[in-house]
């Protein structure tokens, strides 16, 4: 730590070495316990909303305690002095920040964005690193002092809880990657797919080639890089095919722009390699592939072909379609509280709620109500089992449930969590007849397992497509509109999962020819409003 303040916990109590600091003990028992340890002296904490001096003041003296390297005092300033000053220690000496200007921005409330012009020197070799970032101000919990709310994001707005800054030399040759007909995928313009090549270039980074830079990064808890935030000297790359397609990663990334958070997969079915994956905003968070979220009724596809599974119906068996139907106390209903008569088909392309549901008083009979469906994803569609991508992925889940979950279960809701991947390898499934697991490099790279299921009897993916394809092209198809000129063959399926009474999240999966590919738009209401047009796109790009 700078400034000669040592911090040492003696008997449970902090106590400080200042040797010569101004701001010693007192202000540290302030800083870390928000009160003093002699209450009898002090008057009242002060209450009450901070004034727009008080934030302006606190962030001013925290930005410049610590652009000026004086950790003790940045991390008094805070309502977390014990991690927030080791970590502005640690901002100088771990990421060799030579110098630093850090000027705050316009408050809103409590608010303070600022902006960081830093110089990162390693090794003789200095680089600008320029951000912005934010922070909070808060009222100590006894004294009612404003002080900075600490959280890693203030040092770097990607940085996260157990994850620290940076330089040297990397860990990994940087990659220039290529798509599965060797056209070059460039950052810039591809930048959905920068999180998923920093993580190939550490996974597999050194089998392709190439030497280190001199980077500043991320690094994880466990030591492990997660993004490259400055290049002080480039490394000599070398070359790592993935299984995308330029140009439908094209279109992926284009189509999810048209919603502020969207995510888009898309997946080969003949061989499970994986053609696209996009999300917006771009950078951070990988919903496309780590995502967990209800998929609303595009889980059908799954609950249909449990039906078939144990013979509770097929595509041209009569079902019922009421317009709401009671499970264990809890009432479901169907979109707008429509009622119809058909088939199984008909009751898909509608995406009629109550008939899947009403599929349980079967299974129940057979003792099996409550798992039938998560063994059917498992056993045909892979849900569940580890995905070997060759990237960190979710690869699905679909729990035993009781009671109404089982209901909801059957619709998609409830317990059960996927996301835009998992329902394309679900779409792309059907269209082949078999899963096969997707996957971005190939597995002789390093021998990695790829997961198994067994195939969907042939009744099952040839009922299966007759649905999905009713859904895409029939009368009453919610998917129609969706899929209008989308190339043959072709089939999908719409979904809308509620998130604590806002507006649904939209839900769209479906296959043209030899691509499959899911998206999910937060909020984006129906399945054929928002994620339908993300996916079709995508598939015409194919």
């Amino acid at each position: 730590m700078r400034s000669g303040v040592k911090v040492g916990i003696v008997g449970g109590v902090f106590a400080v070495v200042a040797g010569g600091v101004a701001y010693g003990g007192y202000n540290l028992w302030n800083g870390v316990t928000g009160g003093s340890p002699d209450v009898g002296t002090r008057a009242a904490p002060k209450t009450g909303p901070l004034s727009s001096e008080e934030v302006t003041a606190t962030a001013r003296d925290f930005l410049a305690a610590w652009a000026a390297g004086e950790s003790d005092r940045a991390g008094q300033l805070t309502n977390d002095p014990v991690t927030a000053g080791p970590a502005v220690a640690s901002y100088r000496e771990d990421v060799g920040v030579s110098e630093a200007k850090i000027t705050p921005g316009t408050p809103t409330g409590a608010v303070v964005p600022f902006t960081v012009e830093a110089t990162v020197t390693y090794d003789g070799v200095s680089k600008p690193w320029t951000y912005t970032s934010k922070l909070g101000v808060v009222r100590g919990e006894s004294t009612g002092r404003p002080l900075v709310r600490w959280t890693p994001t203030v040092l770097h707005p990607k940085l996260t809880a157990g994850a620290t800054l940076r330089t040297g030399t990397a860990k990994a040759p940087p990659v220039r990657a290529l798509d599965h007909k060797g056209v070059a995928l460039p950052p810039e313009k591809y930048p959905s797919l920068v999180p998923v090549l920093d993580a190939l270039r550490q996974r597999y980074g050194g089998k392709a080639g190439g030497t280190p830079g001199v980077e500043t990064w991320i690094e994880s808890a466990n030591g492990t890089p997660v993004s490259t935030l400055l290049v002080l000297a480039a490394g000599k790359p070398g070359e790592l095919r993935t299984t995308i397609d330029a140009g439908v990663q094209a279109a992926a990334e284009k189509a999810v722009k048209e919603f502020p958070t969207a995510a888009v997969a898309a997946v080969e079915p003949s061989t499970g390699a994986i053609r696209a994956v996009a999300n917006n905003p771009a950078s951070g968070f990988n919903t496309a592939f780590q995502g967990k979220q209800a998929p609303g009724s595009t889980m059908k596809i799954v609950t249909g072909a449990m039906m078939m599974r144990y013979g509770v119906a097929r595509p041209d068996s009569p079902v019922e379609c009421p317009s709401s139907v009671l499970w264990d106390g809890t009432q479901f209903e169907n979109l707008s509280g429509f009622s119809t008569k058909g088939d199984l088909t008909n009751a898909f392309a509608m995406s009629c709620n109550t008939a899947f549901i009403k599929a349980i008083t079967p299974l129940k009979d057979k003792g099996v109500h409550n798992t039938a469906l998560g063994d059917t994803a498992r056993k045909w569609f892979g849900i569940g089992e580890l995905w070997s991508v060759g990237v960190q992925t979710e690869d699905g889940s679909v729990p035993e449930s009781s009671g109404s979950e089982t209901a909801a279960s059957y619709i998609g809701q409830g317990r059960i969590t996927m996301n835009a991947l998992n329902m394309a390898s679900v779409s792309a499934t059907v269209k082949n007849g078999g899963f096969l697991q997707p996957y971005l490099v190939p597995r002789d790279l390093d021998g990695r397992e790829f997961a198994k299921a067994e195939r969907l009897p042939g009744e099952v993916a040839l009922g299966l497509q007759k649905m999905m394809n009713a859904a895409a092209t029939g009368p009453r198809g919610t998917a129609v509109e969706a899929m209008a000129g989308v190339p043959w063959p072709k089939g999908a399926k719409t979904g809308s999962a509620e998130v604590d009474g806002q507006t649904s999240n939209s839900w769209f999966t479906g296959y043209s020819g030899d691509l499959a590919a899911a998206a999910v738009v937060e909020a984006g209401g129906h399945g054929s409003d928002a994620a339908g047009p993300v996916v079709a796109k995508v598939l015409k790009a194919g």
